[in-house]
């Protein structure tokens, strides 16, 4: 694939200081600067409480779709539902992705990288029973029916947030950008792109294995299943949250001031009308 990126520009925004970021007339999301990570953790899980605890108010159910990463902000939200007797019986989350083995099928749900089993265990297991979403109104993607989480979305009247962390190159949940030199996804593919199974990127293996198991990609599955961009961007609001350092600078900067294109396929949030980044000072430091 040739870049369509203009130089000269990316290394302008890049150039940009962190502070002349937040009121910059250019931007094209919403931008809320924290100073450190923990501070994005905890902005993400009272945002997470309040918007429960305004939907229980007006009896109406809460719809998410969820991410697998960052992951910080779930225990912070646990305390605060478990410390507030925040009802969840009526929020349905929708898991944004999951990895597969090299053939394309499901891994156990005690593996390292299982998304499925992360969230169980760092998202559902710290509530309290009575609390809890019930286990019905979890859902997870099935490589055994490709477009049920679609169907249900649908079926519930849509999706209230979409919370999500952003790759290195741009990707939500696992819409990376395409590699291949044999065959084209224009934008607005990727902008109406479904749920499904696909190879992930070189670079998206080593991020992994980086920040994981030391390096050990033989350790990361190497396909998944991802939600498409359709359903992300269907959401009445989108929050990406952004607290690992200098491996983001450069995307969260195209992100905010770039422009749409499918190498960064976050910049289709661009066209949202709720889209918000939420980020620490160090992780949006001028990259050059």
């Amino acid at each position: 694939m040739t870049s369509t990126i203009n130089p000269e520009k990316l290394f302008e925004i890049c150039r940009l200081p962190v502070d002349q970021l937040e009121q910059h007339p250019g931007l094209k999301i919403k931008f809320k600067l924290v100073e450190t990570p923990e501070d994005v953790h905890r902005w993400a899980a009272q945002d997470m409480a309040e918007e429960v605890k305004r939907n229980n108010t007006s009896g109406q159910p809460t719809r998410w779709i969820l991410p697998c990463g960052p992951t910080k902000q779930f225990p912070l939200f646990a305390e605060i539902v478990n410390r507030e007797n925040i009802d969840l019986k009526n929020l349905f989350v929708f898991h944004m992705d999951e990895m597969l083995d090299w053939q394309g099928r499901p891994i156990a749900l005690d593996h390292p990288f299982s998304f499925e089993g992360q969230m169980r265990k760092y998202f559902y297991g710290p509530i309290k029973a009575e609390l809890n979403v019930p286990e019905n109104q979890r859902f997870f993607p099935s490589i055994f029916d490709i477009d049920g989480l679609s169907r249900k979305i649908e079926e519930l009247g849509g999706v209230d947030t979409t919370y999500a962390g952003i790759g290195y190159r741009g990707h939500i949940a696992m819409n990376e950008p395409p590699h291949s030199p044999w065959y084209t996804v224009t934008l607005e593919d990727l902008r109406n792109s479904k749920t499904r199974i696909l190879h992930i990127n070189d670079d998206t293996i080593v991020a992994l294995s980086q920040r994981n198991v030391g390096g050990c990609s033989h350790m990361v599955p190497p396909m998944t299943i991802t939600l498409g961009m359709k359903d992300m961007l269907s959401a009445r609001r989108l929050r990406f949250i952004a607290d690992t350092g200098a491996w983001k600078r450069t995307v969260l900067r195209i992100l905010l001031l770039g422009e749409q294109s499918v190498e960064y396929p976050a910049t289709l949030a661009q066209e949202h009308a709720d889209a918000m980044l939420v980020c620490d000072r160090n992780t949006i430091l001028p990259p050059l």
